[in-house]
């Protein structure tokens, strides 16, 4: 047989491998017990009804979500959960700021560090899978460590602010979810909007970053079209759903990163029509036919690009700086 035909072939024959592999990862996802399918519903009120966040009322709407988790922790205590009530009460002190809170299900989170109202550079944080309010200690973590590194890395009279985002009911790992843009559809919307009411607090001069972490770089990659950020930075990202930087339709400089050790990695970069849905997310956007500036990650894991001192934290903080000129690349 010919080394022409065998090069024909070779293509056709990794796709049916990929779309193998995307079928056991459906099977595996539906007959393995998911972590919150028997957990019970966890009472709290609904999310107090607010006037649109602004520099003047950010203090009242910050007050008013601090007190909601009051509420929703002492109704947690009440039923039992322990662990969702310290996470509550946590959020409930004084020098806490929450733009928003919804303490029912899996629970939201919007949380502000530093001043919004006169920050000119920002960076909204958008997690991935299984992060709620049972795991919130360490997505936020995260956002403190990024607000840490741009306060030690802003020029002089540089004002910055890191909002974690848990605005969205993120799918868990195991799960059929998570191989389907299902969750990130519903997203997409509200991060649309969130960035809009963003700017009506700091102003149409400031500059937005989005920093999106795995699942959450398919949020990003279906809100993209008309949202207006000036960056969006994928991390360990299974893809965007979309093909290229150009199939994304955003105005945003796009910047990708991979971990040497984030098994992420090993995740097929295609899209498949499998059962009644379609499964995966296109192109590694790390990969040359993305598009993307590629940024250097270092050897971190899929759980480490905000490790305080790593490579990858001091870029996103270059990036949501502006010092462009300053990324290293991969």
């Amino acid at each position: 047989m010919g080394e022409g035909v065998l090069r024909e072939r070779a293509p056709r024959r990794r796709g049916r491998v990929l779309r193998a592999l995307l079928a056991a990862l459906i099977t595996t996802a539906v007959v393995m017990p998911l972590s919150g399918a028997a957990r019970p519903q966890i009472p709290a009120p609904p999310p107090a009804r607010l006037a649109a966040p602004t520099a003047a009322t950010l203090p009242q709407i910050y007050a008013a979500n601090r007190a909601d988790a009051a509420t929703a922790s002492r109704m947690a205590a009440a039923h039992g959960d322990v662990g969702r009530a310290r996470t509550e009460r946590a959020l409930a002190d004084p020098s806490r700021r929450l733009l928003a809170f919804d303490g029912r299900g899996a629970g939201r989170a919007v949380e502000v560090f530093g001043d919004l109202a006169r920050a000119q550079r920002i960076a909204v944080l958008v997690p991935g899978s299984d992060t709620s309010l049972d795991t919130y200690a360490r997505f936020r973590a995260t956002a403190t460590a990024l607000a840490a590194r741009l306060a030690a890395q802003a020029p002089p009279g540089t004002r910055t602010a890191v909002v974690a985002w848990l605005g969205y009911t993120t799918p868990g790992t195991i799960s059929t979810t998570v191989l389907t843009a299902s969750r990130a559809d519903e997203a997409a919307p509200r991060l649309r909007e969130f960035v809009r009411r963003l700017h009506g607090v700091a102003g149409r001069a400031a500059h937005i970053t989005l920093v999106c972490h795995s699942y959450g770089s398919v949020v990003c990659g279906r809100a993209a079209h008309g949202l207006d950020v000036d960056d969006i930075a994928l991390i360990g990202s299974p893809g965007t759903g979309a093909e290229d930087v150009a199939a994304l339709r955003t105005r945003a400089r796009v910047w990708a990163a991979r971990g040497g050790d984030d098994w992420v990695a090993e995740v097929p970069h295609v899209r498949a029509d499998l059962l009644v849905t379609t499964v995966g997310f296109g192109t590694d956007p790390v990969s040359p036919a993305f598009g993307a500036r590629v940024f250097a990650a270092g050897d971190g894991g899929h759980s480490d690009y905000f490790r305080p001192g790593s490579v990858s934290l001091a870029n996103l903080a270059r990036i949501v700086l502006g010092a462009q000129q300053e990324v290293s690349r991969a």
